[in-house]
């Protein structure tokens, strides 16, 4: 019945991966390839997460 009031789970992920994508690329940027590596699966692991709610919807 309200089901509007709740908050959309795919919204709260695409921000996650955005913002991960963010600080990997200014990790990239400053010359921190290793924590540019660990942001950039953290950010795939949040889009396999998206991708699965994708199919399941």
């Amino acid at each position: 019945m309200f089901s509007f009031l709740k908050a959309d789970p795919k919204k709260k992920l695409n921000k996650e991966y955005g913002e991960l994508l963010e600080k990997a690329m200014q990790a990239q940027r400053g010359g921190d390839i290793r924590l540019y590596s660990e942001l950039t699966e953290k950010a795939e692991a949040v889009k396999a997460k998206m991708d699965a709610l994708s199919a399941s919807t």
